[in-house]
C-alpha cells in the first residue's frame, strides 16, 4: 500500500507571478496549484514567500486559501536572494523538525532550488515542483519527483477567457494562421502527437516486465514518472490518465485488457508504430543559431519572442515547434535557454524579452606562458677570464700563479774558504790614483 503523503507547501511568489504574467498574460491564482496537489496528498502547511506590502490583491487569496504569508524584505541592492535562503531554510528545518511531513511542493520555476530539491530527495522526501513549462527550468523539471505544469491546469476558459489580460494591446493584427507561433496559442495549446510519447511508454512497459509486475494503471504512470518527471497526459490533449491510454488504444500503439478501472497495459508491435522516430528537441538548436547570429544586432539589445518567433517562421516556414515535444515557442526557448544559447528575461509588459545566450559570448582564452629563450645566451657565450666569475662557473677555484723557473748556480768543488775571490773591477778614477 503506498504511503499516505503529507505535503508541505512553498509558494515563490514572485517568481511564479513575473512567470506567469510574462508568458500566460493573466495572473496567477494559488488555489489551481492548490488543488492540484491536493489530488496528490494532504496539505498539511502552506507559506508564501514576497514583498506583502505591495501584493494587496494577491495577499486577500492567499488568505482565502489559508496560505500563510511570510514578509520578504528586499535587500539594500534590490535582490531577492535572501527571500530565496528565507524559503529554503524554512524547508530544511521542516524536514528536520517534522518527519510526519514526508513530500514537499515548491511552486516556482527559479533553478536556485535545484539544491533544495536534491537535498529534500536525499532526505527521502517526495518532491513536487509547480511552475510554468515557458518558464521554468528543464533542470528543475526533470530533478524532482513529478512537476505540474501550470499551464494544464488551465481550462479552455481560463485561458482565453476572463483571466487574460485585455487591457494589453495585441502586438500583431491579421489573420490568427499568420501570427507568429508564440502569438497562435493564447488559448489552450494544441495536443502533442502521441507518437513522441511512445519511447516513453514502451520504456516503461519495459521496465515493468522486467519487475514481473502487471502494468496496471498507476503504476505505469508512476513508473513514466520515474523516468520522466516532467510527463503529463494532458499535453497530449487528455484530461486523465485513463483517457491518456484510451487514445494509446485507439492508435494501435498498445494492447489493452481489462475493465472497470482494472486496465492491463501491454506493449503492441504493429504497422501502427512510427517508421521515423521523432525529432529529438536538440535538433531543433542549429535552426536557432543561425537566426540569432542573422540577427545578431537587433539580438544584442534584447528582442520580444514575439519578433523572433517570426524571424524563425521567415527562415523556415515550415519549421513547428511541436514536432519537437513543445507545446509553444516559449516552451522552445526555455529550452534553448538551459541550452545557453539564448537567454530569457520576463517582463511585465513586453513579455519575455530574449537575448543572445553565453554561447555568442566565449570566455577570451588565457594567454599563453611566455617561455623564456636560451637561444641567444648560447649564441653569445660569455667569455671566461681567469680569476672573475661567469655564467658558467659561478664560483671558480682560485688561480694559483705559476712559478718562476731560475737558473741553477755553479759551485766551486772544495771548502768554501779555497773558493777564488772574485776581482773588482776598478772604476777610471780610482785607475789614476794608482798610478801617481
Amino acid at each position: 500500500m503506498q504511503e499516505k503523503l503529507n505535503i508541505a507547501v512553498f509558494v515563490d511568489y514572485d517568481n511564479i507571478e513575473i512567470g506567469v504574467k510574462s508568458t500566460l498574460r493573466r495572473e496567477f491564482d494559488v488555489s489551481l496549484a492548490l488543488d492540484a496537489l491536493k489530488e496528490r496528498g494532504d496539505l498539511v502547511a502552506k507559506f508564501a514567500y514576497a514583498n506583502w506590502g505591495r501584493q494587496e490583491g494577491a495577499a486577500r487569496s492567499m488568505a482565502e486559501n489559508a496560505v500563510q504569508m511570510v514578509q520578504r524584505l528586499p535587500s539594500p541592492r534590490g535582490d531577492k536572494n535572501g527571500g530565496d535562503i528565507n524559503l529554503a531554510l524554512d524547508a530544511l528545518e521542516m524536514a528536520f523538525t517534522h518527519p510526519h511531513v514526508n513530500a514537499f511542493a515548491i511552486i516556482s520555476g527559479d533553478s536556485d532550488f535545484i539544491p533544495l530539491v536534491n537535498k529534500l530527495k536525499e532526505y527521502g522526501k517526495t518532491v513536487y515542483v509547480v511552475g510554468g513549462k515557458a518558464f521554468t527550468s528543464t533542470i528543475l523539471q526533470q530533478n524532482c519527483n513529478e512537476f505540474v505544469s501550470y499551464e494544464s491546469l488551465l481550462s479552455e476558459s481560463d485561458r482565453g477567457g476572463s483571466g487574460e489580460r485585455r487591457d494589453r494591446p495585441p502586438q500583431h493584427s491579421g489573420p490568427r494562421e499568420n501570427r507568429p507561433q508564440s502569438m497562435q496559442h493564447r488559448g489552450r495549446p494544441e495536443p502533442l502527437d502521441l507518437a513522441q510519447v511512445m519511447p516513453l511508454v514502451e520504456r516503461a512497459l519495459q521496465v515493468l516486465e522486467r519487475r514481473e509486475v502487471q502494468p496496471q494503471l498507476g503504476l505505469l504512470k508512476s513508473t513514466m514518472l520515474q523516468l520522466d518527471s516532467a510527463f503529463t497526459e494532458k499535453a497530449y490533449g487528455a484530461n486523465s490518465f485513463s483517457d491518456f491510454v484510451e487514445k494509446l488504444k485507439k492508435a494501435d500503439y498498445v494492447n489493452v485488457s481489462g475493465q472497470g478501472g482494472r486496465y492491463i497495459i501491454e506493449r503492441k508491435t504493429s504497422s501502427a508504430q512510427p517508421d521515423r522516430p521523432s525529432p529529438k528537441p536538440e535538433e531543433a538548436l542549429p535552426l536557432l543559431r543561425d537566426v540569432l547570429e542573422t540577427h545578431r544586432l537587433e539580438m544584442e539589445s534584447g528582442a520580444s519572442a514575439d519578433d523572433l518567433a517570426a524571424w524563425v517562421e521567415a527562415e523556415a516556414p515550415n519549421f513547428a515547434t511541436a514536432s519537437y515535444g513543445f507545446q509553444e515557442f516559449s516552451e522552445f526557448l526555455n529550452y534553448a535557454q538551459d541550452k545557453l544559447v539564448v537567454r530569457v528575461q520576463p517582463d511585465e509588459e513586453k513579455g519575455l524579452v530574449v537575448y543572445l545566450g553565453a554561447e555568442f559570448y566565449p570566455p577570451a582564452l588565457p594567454e599563453a606562458p611566455v617561455q623564456e629563450s636560451h637561444e641567444a645566451e648560447e649564441d653569445e657565450k660569455q667569455p671566461i677570464v681567469e680569476g672573475q666569475p661567469s655564467l658558467l662557473e659561478p664560483n671558480p677555484p682560485p688561480v694559483k700563479p705559476k712559478p718562476v723557473a731560475r737558473r741553477p748556480r755553479k759551485v766551486a768543488s772544495g771548502n768554501v774558504g779555497d773558493r777564488p775571490r772574485r776581482s773588482r773591477k776598478k772604476k777610471p778614477d780610482q785607475i789614476h790614483h794608482t798610478m801617481q
